[in-house]
């Protein structure tokens, strides 16, 4: 299917899709910038996109593929493709592969997760599949028994391993407590969620030679977003263009954002999809221009991933840079933020994994003399680069409005993942919402 101009794309929407055309009552006939389209309301588009009376797509589900595009409300939202649609979207992302270090003759491990309706693992494979270079593609999936997956690494002398990041530091986990490596693995690529840099140590651990880039920026929702970019920051990502058409919008204004360096929310807009049309759709994630004339952005984590304790929020990606600061040896190699209420008071625990950790089955205030002393010094350490960053934070616990942060040392095997997908949850809210 080829490219469609934008005023195609909103006359076709408009007279098919009633979601669409009710968002789209009140503009001119003939629309031809982009910015003469209001961003979709997120809430409003998935009430729209149901199994049953669906008011979103532009014609009937007769001939598609139907995926879950799970979040963190827990809530089924669900995204369909036509079979044209499918092959060009893992056409244009396997393509993409080649840029992020796929080579002629690669052996390839598919390490995401399939089944209950979830898209990686098929789309991973597909557009390996359909990547121009040949490779050979093993389909063990997230599911298998770790020391299997290990076995078939080996036993193929597998190139490439391929996973969420949580995957491959789970995988890392395994084979440092067995006290092995695959030095063969020349690449990792992580997918589905963002690498921190406290994960880099364990996976050097377990893969000596292997260089941890990203496969790619895309959604099963949103669809193509960035092909991935070789270079010190995996974060960078080029623009799917023409396919898909990227922007960074202000914060507070909602304005596009032209400059370099500002931090803005990404929209999507799919000038192929036609079924389920994605025209300016919130990812959920934010994003900075790096050179805006190349299409070139990177990405800096979802955009409602914070937490908020009473009047203080803070970014999750802010805590993890703090945690990196206060741990130059790369002691932690595991994030996780955990908001809980108790006496009438919110409350920050820090889970953080240690390689070979101790066991702890409570939080513990930082810098709390029952922890090891070293690790009671590394807790401490954290807490004052948090208060020094965010001096509100100790402002409030000073004013008895929010506990101290607590800090709760874990191994890694003990971080809290989507039952249904595997993925690290960076942030649990366990307050009451009732």
């Amino acid at each position: 299917m080829p490219v469609q101009t934008l005023t195609e794309l909103v006359r076709f929407v408009r007279a098919n899709s009633l979601f669409y055309r009710d968002l789209y009552a009140g503009l001119p006939d003939r629309v031809s910038e982009i910015t003469e389209l209001p961003v979709v309301p997120h809430d409003a588009f998935w009430r729209a996109n149901t199994p049953r009376d669906n008011g979103l797509l532009t014609g009937p589900l007769d001939e598609a593929v139907v995926f879950k595009s799970g979040g963190t409300t827990g809530a089924p939202k669900f995204s369909v493709y036509t079979r044209d649609e499918w092959r060009e979207f893992t056409s244009a992302f396997g393509s993409g592969l080649v840029e992020a270090g796929l080579r002629p003759g690669h052996r390839v491990a598919d390490l995401f997760y399939a089944g209950e309706l979830y898209a990686s693992f098929t789309f991973i494979l597909d557009s390996l599949h359909r990547a121009p270079v040949a490779n050979v593609r093993l389909p063990i999936g997230g599911g298998a028994p770790l020391a299997s997956t290990v076995h078939t690494l080996e036993e193929f002398d597998v190139d490439v391993v391929a996973g969420t990041t949580t995957t491959l530091c789970g995988l890392a986990d395994h084979l440092v407590r067995e006290g092995r490596q695959l030095p063969g693995v020349e690449l990792l690529f992580f997918g589905g969620e963002g690498l921190f840099e406290d994960q880099r140590p364990l996976l050097r651990r377990a893969f000596p030679r292997a260089q941890a880039r990203s496969i790619g920026y895309a959604g099963v929702d949103s669809g193509l977003l960035g092909q991935a970019v070789p270079g010190a920051d995996p974060r960078v990502h080029r623009t799917f263009t023409p396919h898909t058409l990227v922007e960074i919008l202000d914060e507070d204004t909602g304005e596009p954002l032209t400059r370099e360096g500002v931090p803005g929310r990404i929209v999507v807009t799919d000038l192929r999809r036609r079924l389920m049309p994605i025209i300016r759709y919130p990812v959920g994630d934010r994003a900075e221009w790096t050179d805006v004339a190349a299409g070139l952005f990177r990405v800096l984590g979802r955009a409602e991933e914070g937490v908020r304790m009473g009047a203080v929020s803070l970014y999750t990606q802010d805590v993890h840079d703090l945690v990196r600061a206060a741990d130059p040896t790369g002691r932690v190699i595991g994030t996780q933020l955990v908001v809980r209420r108790w006496d009438g008071r919110d409350g920050l625990v820090l889970r953080l994994a240690v390689d070979g950790g101790p066991r702890l089955n409570a939080p513990v205030a930082a810098g709390n003399n029952a922890e090891p002393s070293e690790l009671a010094h590394l807790a401490a350490a954290i807490a004052k680069e948090i208060d020094a960053a965010r001096p509100m934070y100790a402002d409030e616990v000073d004013a008895g409005r929010i506990h101290p942060l607590a800090v709760e040392w874990v191994r890694h095997d003990e971080l809290v993942v989507n039952a249904r997908t595997g993925k690290l949850l960076r942030v649990i809210d366990e307050r009451p919402h009732s």
